[in-house]
């Protein structure tokens, strides 16, 4: 039983007489914890940071505008311009069944915003409330457009993000209050601080200025005429099997090859989404790659520091098999050496990699409000201590086989 408990106090002595020796090694270990667990902090924030671009934008929803063809098509040659317009949203409403919202927009051309000695740069655009179901909104003050707005082409707007900041410095609920873009004064209605402000097809995010689609028509007299047609599918419709009938109905009415994807172009968020998923499972791959490679190379420091310090203690191993030691009690040890090592220098990559982590969400708050959390989950710690745990086990089984190997005649041949 003595020999069993100075087996573990043998633990600490031996880390203790080989500081240097330790702390090299134990760095290794240290940072390939703190570069695992970091990166995968990292890899969440980005992927958060990322989504926050599209958050509220419907994933099953496409977008269809026309430019100049590219194909030749019943007598007409390729290059010719075209425009559609509001008849193609009934079109699409009767002849593609799978939709479920079909919503046109008209865009004007870059202008500024005044209000007061105020002005800003702003992108107007003209909308149904419809658009809703595209493009969720995040209002902060006041609503959005309405149907009463449509119907009587009333002349108020709602503002993004930039644009209240800019115009309404004072902060406070500007709804009530008038902007003049160009000539005409509009009423603000709403304050959109949409999380997915990223996704912006008229300007800047965050620099947009919505108005009612019919009062839009006539202060710019677009007449009949769509920009863009945004459309949702329904639930269970997969958006990729409809977009060559999308693109077909609209374009046999306006003369257009129906299979000029350039020229009748749809856009298929449903790939986008597709493809941001696919690239952070391979970022994901990588960083657990990376790290765990990391942590592989502390581990084999931590396993060649302990195969020296067996070496060195080859008349003592062999002393204590002499008298009594067991094979077990031998390997208990010089694994419990390793575990120790790597489990407390990992715990403090752990730890240093949350700090790090921690500053990186203090910086990224708005209005005292945390915006992305880059912060690795319980489990995920709990999966690094065990990963170096398991590691330090492994480090130790060479040296500690060596250690059982030692006999007490060659130890004292040694000595």
């Amino acid at each position: 039983m003595r020999i069993d408990i100075d087996s573990y106090k043998e633990v600490l002595d031996t880390l203790t007489r080989n500081k240097s020796r330790s702390f090299l090694t134990g760095f290794g270990v240290f940072w390939g914890v703190f570069m695992l667990v970091a990166l995968i902090g990292g890899g969440q924030g980005m992927k958060e940071m990322l989504n926050q671009n599209f958050e509220g934008f419907a994933t099953n929803s496409a977008m269809l505008w026309a430019q100049p063809t590219t194909k030749p098509y019943k007598g007409f040659r390729k290059g010719r311009r075209w425009n559609m317009d509001y008849k193609d949203v009934e079109r699409l409403k009767n002849r593609v069944p799978e939709l479920d919202v079909v919503s046109p927009m008209i865009f004007g051309n870059s202008s500024l915003a005044y209000y007061g000695d105020r002005k800003t740069s702003i992108s107007v655009s003209g909308i149904e409330p419809s658009y809703q179901a595209i493009q969720n909104p995040r209002m902060r003050y006041g609503r959005y457009i309405n149907d009463m707005d449509i119907k009587y082409r009333r002349k108020v707007c709602v503002i993004e993000k930039k644009v209240y900041q800019e115009l309404f410095k004072d902060g406070g609920d500007p709804c009530g209050k008038s902007i003049r873009i160009d000539s005409t004064y509009y009423q603000v209605v709403g304050v959109d601080f949409n999380a997915g402000e990223g996704v912006n097809f008229n300007g800047s995010p965050g620099t947009g200025v919505s108005l009612p689609f019919s009062q839009m028509q006539q202060a710019y007299n677009f007449g009949t005429q769509v920009h863009m047609i945004a459309v949702t599918g329904k639930p269970g419709v997969v958006m990729s099997t409809i977009t060559d009938r999308i693109r077909e109905t609209v374009a046999r009415a306006h003369y257009v090859d129906p299979t000029d994807e350039q020229g009748a172009t749809v856009f298929n968020t449903e790939v986008l989404f597709q493809l941001l998923d696919s690239l952070f499972r391979g970022v994901n791959f990588l960083i657990w790659l990376v790290g765990l490679g990391t942590l592989l190379a502390g581990a084999i420091g931590v396993s060649n520091i302990m195969m020296v310090t067996v070496r060195e203690r080859t008349t003592e191993i062999g002393i204590r098999r002499a008298i009594g030691a067991t094979p077990r009690m031998i390997l208990s040890q010089i694994i419990s050496e390793s575990i120790v090592l790597t489990l407390v220098a990992g715990m403090s990559g752990i730890l240093f990699a949350v700090g790090i982590l921690q500053m990186l969400e203090m910086a990224n708050t708005e209005d005292g409000i945390l915006t992305t959390h880059f912060q690795v989950g319980f489990w995920t710690a709990i999966s690094a201590a065990l990963a170096v745990s398991i590691m330090g086990v492994l480090a130790g089984l060479a040296p500690a086989a060596r250690a059982m190997s030692i006999k007490p005649v060659d130890a004292m041949r040694d000595e």
